[in-house]
């Protein structure tokens, strides 16, 4: 049989974890609330910067699709294998 005194012990220690857990989520809550305005505000700004990103990641794929198509029309010289550096 449990010691009810033990078993009370537990609990009371759980609860104080808990408790502590509880705090510190709220302050996190209220950290995250001072800084949504933050994120919000260069919302704008970050969508320009994707957006030239993207245009950066197209273009190459656009060439490798233009080297594509010259090589399927035999325009291009077949391309050698590429070895790594030998290291003496």
């Amino acid at each position: 049989m449990k010691d009810i005194h033990e078993v009370l012990r537990r609990k009371q220690a759980r609860y104080a974890q808990l408790a502590k857990q509880i705090e510190m989520l709220q302050q996190a809550a209220e950290k995250l609330r001072e800084v949504a305005p933050l994120l919000t505000e260069n919302d704008d700004d970050d969508s320009a910067i994707l957006a030239e990103v993207d245009d950066d990641i197209v273009q190459p794929s656009a060439m490798a699709a233009k080297a594509a198509s010259a090589t399927s029309n035999n325009q291009a010289a077949p391309a050698k294998p590429v070895r790594p550096p030998r290291w003496p």
